[in-house]
């Protein structure tokens, strides 16, 4: 059967094979174009984080659109597990705003907020073209000890829209439309021990098991030593006689 819909070129100057696979890739390239971009999500990465930890989380920020920049973000940062110690890094052309809000509960000792949380950061005043993605980084000096921290996250457009990731993951449910970066608190699973090095049983053991078997192999060798000496007497008293 002819491809009606290829150039005439590739028609006739193909193998059927190649003119086949020729229509295959053809039609792959006009499905992924009719597609919207709804893979690219603002994103967080790392996903995963340690409990009682400093980390680096970094918000990946694409612009979906061809007609407009991404002009603001806004992350809002989880009130059900307070985060005292939030320091964005510097990004020139874009202006910063930290917003705090008082403690429920006073932090401890130390902390660099003077017992403040940080409920939100506004990146505003920079550019994200067309085909392209920023990286918003912050610096969180100790994680919560347990549980998921959602972050919901505003993406202004240069022609006002805005577009809202904050729709949360529900167990056993497709991931919604537009998800907000999430970070799961999971400690690191401990690397396993070595017997050898971490039982001192099973080295005396195996000291013991070493020594007896090198005095078993003395005592087999010496009596194959002393074998042919024994042999040997009664031949000497039959030449006596």
């Amino acid at each position: 059967m002819r491809a009606p819909h290829l150039p005439r070129m590739v028609r006739h100057g193909l193998s059927r094979p190649r003119r086949l696979a020729v229509a295959a890739a053809v039609g792959v390239m006009a499905t992924l174009a009719c597609q919207p971009l709804a893979f690219a999500h603002v994103s967080v990465s790392p996903d995963t984080a340690e409990p009682g930890e400093p980390s680096m989380l970094s918000f990946g920020v694409p612009n979906e659109r061809d007609d407009a920049t991404t002009t603001r973000l806004e992350v809002t940062f989880p009130a059900d597990h307070p985060l005292s110690s939030v320091t964005p890094q510097s990004m020139p052309g874009w202006q910063i705003t930290v917003h705090k809000e008082p403690m429920d509960k006073p932090a401890g000792a130390g902390d660099e907020m003077d017992n403040q949380t940080v409920s939100s950061i506004v990146w505003e005043g920079g550019s994200i073209p067309a085909d392209t993605f920023t990286n918003f980084t912050v610096r969180i000096g100790k994680m919560p000890d347990t549980g998921q921290l959602s972050f919901k996250a505003l993406q202004t457009y240069s022609d006002g829209q805005v577009v809202r990731w904050i729709d949360l993951m529900q167990p056993g449910q497709p991931e919604p439309e537009h998800p907000a970066p999430t970070v799961t608190i999971a400690k690191a699973a401990a690397p396993a021990e070595s017997t050898s090095d971490s039982d001192p049983v099973a080295r005396i053991l195996g000291g013991v098991g070493i020594a007896a078997g090198v005095a078993a192999a003395g005592v087999a060798f010496t009596r194959r030593r002393a074998a042919p000496v024994d042999q040997a007497v009664p031949e000497r008293e039959k030449a006596r006689l």
